[in-house]
């Protein structure tokens, strides 16, 4: 199977340092270095689509700007990109989102793809008038896929469960096609969840054993569920150079910028996360800036300021195509990806990494076919 790539929209500022913000946590100064006004975002939307990343991962929560409405209006400004709209069903009906989703479908000619976040930060859902607990919020979330699963496929649906209750829901026209689900959680309601709706489970980015052990228990989980496994993709950002001492000095520089009373207030504000994924990001620093390549070329220096996905590919362009072939190997076939500053590290990758995996068959160009190299003609030199 051919490797896909994703890239990210910071929707709440960027920054040629790391931004903070995510699962709860503010976000740090450096998000007003670059405002996520649309010019900006559509610049990161264009560039992505010319590169070949297939989809942007737009994020949500308090911290950041709508998903919806800031893909809705994107949509307008790039022609075949694709948006990872994450949301929380606790916060919008399983029949609305369905409707929703399938309007987006037909407005975009099909470009809308769906991240599920149950949601693992109480004082977070609470905020937005949600006071089910971690437990409760995974049983409505399996609640709310199987009534827009249902309505997806055409049924008239009535459910009486013990967070949706919905009578006689039907949709007017049906989304075509009909949107991926992609999910994410590391503990055991989550696995189940994914297990019985979701086209992608994704995965932060946690070392190859790791991963590999998560991409087993969801296997096992599906085939408990009756159901083919989902495919596997892992959430990374990235730093990558020409060569590799270059890819670890800006790895450094990021580092040097970091303040260590907004490490230490971040860090204290995440050990209260209920989220399992969570805990396991903070694990693999621990809030400590001494070891942070916790594999080969896997950097967890993001996490320190950061909520969520808090590890980096960092080497050269070669040494990230490698890292990339070992996670695919374990069974990884989507990578949603990110950097800092978003705009360039796109470029960075695109047109560093990408060609490699080309030229080894793991990669296509989702929109346009491939095109032979032809070097440019400089006058005057013959």
């Amino acid at each position: 199977m051919m490797v896909r790539f994703h890239w990210f929209l910071p929707t709440y500022g960027d920054s040629r340092y790391l931004v903070g913000g995510g699962h709860g946590t503010a976000i740090t100064a450096a998000g007003g270095d670059r405002p996520a006004d649309i010019g900006y975002l559509t610049q990161i939307a264009r560039s992505a689509e010319q590169l070949g990343f297939e989809a942007a991962l737009t994020p949500t929560g308090a911290w950041c700007e709508d998903a919806w409405l800031t893909t809705a209006i994107l949509a307008r400004e790039s022609e075949r990109l694709k948006f990872l709209v994450a949301f929380r069903p606790g916060l919008v009906s399983p029949t609305l989102a369905a409707q929703m989703a399938a309007t987006y479908q037909r407005h975009t000619g099909g470009r809308l793809l769906l991240n599920v976040v149950t949601g693992g930060e109480d004082h977070e859902q609470q905020a937005y008038g949600d006071h089910l607990d971690k437990r409760q919020r995974y049983e409505r979330t399996d609640e709310f896929l199987t009534v827009v699963r249902r309505l997806w496929s055409g049924e008239r649906v009535t459910l009486a469960g013990k967070h949706i209750h919905v009578i006689d829901a039907a949709l007017d026209r049906i989304p075509h096609p009909v949107p991926d689900i992609y999910f994410g959680g590391s503990s055991t309601a989550a696995g189940r969840v994914a297990a019985r709706h979701v086209d992608v489970y994704l995965t932060w980015g946690e070392p190859p054993d790791a991963v590999a052990a998560k991409i087993a228990w969801i296997r096992e989980e599906a085939a408990a569920a009756g159901r083919t496994p989902p495919r596997f993709g892992i959430r990374l950002h990235v730093i990558t150079r020409d060569t590799a001492a270059q890819a670890w000095a800006e790895a450094e520089r990021l580092l040097s910028a970091l303040d260590p009373a907004t490490i230490a207030t971040v860090q204290a504000g995440l050990s209260r996360s209920g989220s399992e994924g969570q805990r396991r990001m903070l694990a693999l620093h621990n809030g400590s800036t001494a070891a942070l390549e916790v594999s080969p070329n896997l950097w967890a220096g993001v996490g320190l300021v950061r909520g969520g996905a808090g590890t980096a590919l960092v080497g050269s362009h070669t040494e990230v195509a490698a890292r990339i072939e070992e996670y695919h190997a374990l069974g990884i076939d989507e990578f949603v990806l990110s950097g800092h500053p978003h705009l360039e590290e796109a470029y960075w990758f695109g047109e560093g990494v990408l060609p490699i995996l080309h030229r080894e068959g793991l990669w296509q160009h989702p929109f346009k076919a491939a095109e032979s190299s032809v070097a440019a003609a400089i006058p005057f030199t013959s």
